[in-house]
């Protein structure tokens, strides 16, 4: 069994794991790799099927590649998809960053879907090595009754046995991509041949949402809405050159992201601490 077959292992017992202890589940689909590798093992774990609604909180700016895919993909796989529009930016806390505030739409959203459909269990694709503040999660992660996430009610998770049992009014984000890298989601994509939206290729860029960019080679590292997501520099055509570009790239992988990159790091914990994915 090597490292990836390790990774795949033990992702689908918390998969299996959240289906018995929870009983209303549902799981987030952004259409990015991440997602898309967890649906390729919810699959797996329950013989070709996705026993549970996945949501996506749709704020009408994502690129049309994407919504393309999705529009592929949700009758492909025969994904019960919950599709909701978020509440607009002025619903949002204003003291944010914009870029904080835009993402907050989902935050909103998501609310509102759990409040409507009355799901306890949320499965999302977050992984440690993304972002500072997704490192303190855990793989069962307990949230208020307004979906807060309070870093130091966090239970320990020793030796792969995690807490599935909490008081009433308790819900769950649980996350079986935590202890993947980036790496290792390509690697995986590439053995498991999994679909994913043509935007992380590389291309020429000339223009892109009013900014110029003169031609240059260049690809999404990571999917977000327009106007708060970008292109980096990367030659990175196919996924061997991907894989290959990120085994030396000291480049972050939220660099195309003003939240993760240019805004203050404060502004990412206060999402999380309100429920953000």
């Amino acid at each position: 069994m090597d490292h990836l077959d390790k990774l795949e292992a033990q992702s689908i017992y918390i998969f299996r794991e959240a289906f018995h202890a929870i009983d209303k589940l549902a799981m987030l689909w952004s259409f990015g790799k991440d997602s898309n590798v967890m649906i390729h093992l919810a699959r797996k774990a329950f013989f070709g099927q996705v026993p549970f609604p996945l949501i996506h909180c749709d704020t009408e700016l994502e690129m049309e590649e994407v919504y393309a895919f999705r529009d592929k993909y949700v009758h492909e796989w025969n994904i019960n998809l919950i599709a909701p529009i978020c509440p607009p930016l002025e619903e949002t806390d204003a003291s944010l960053p914009h870029a904080a505030r835009v993402a907050s739409r989902k935050t909103l959203g998501l609310k509102q879907v759990l409040e409507r459909h009355g799901f306890t269990g949320v499965i999302a694709g977050i992984r440690r090595d993304e972002e500072a503040t997704r490192a303190k999660e855990r793989v069962f992660s307990p949230r208020g009754v307004e979906g807060g996430w309070d870093v130091k009610e966090q239970p320990p998770e020793f030796w792969d046995q995690y807490k599935t049992d909490f008081a009433p009014g308790t819900s769950l984000r649980i996350h079986p991509l935590l202890h993947w890298t980036e790496l290792d989601i390509w690697q995986y994509i590439k053995r498991e041949n999994i679909p994913i939206v043509p935007l992380y290729f590389a291309r020429e860029y000339h223009e892109f949402e009013g900014r110029s960019f003169g031609g240059q080679l260049m690809r999404f590292r990571s999917l977000g809405e327009k106007g708060i997501t970008w292109p980096i520099a990367s030659s990175a055509a196919t996924i061997d050159a991907i894989i290959e570009e990120l085994k030396t790239t000291k480049v972050s992988e939220r660099s195309g992201r003003p939240m993760g990159a240019d805004e203050d790091e404060s502004s990412f914990e206060r999402l999380r601490a309100d429920g953000y994915m």
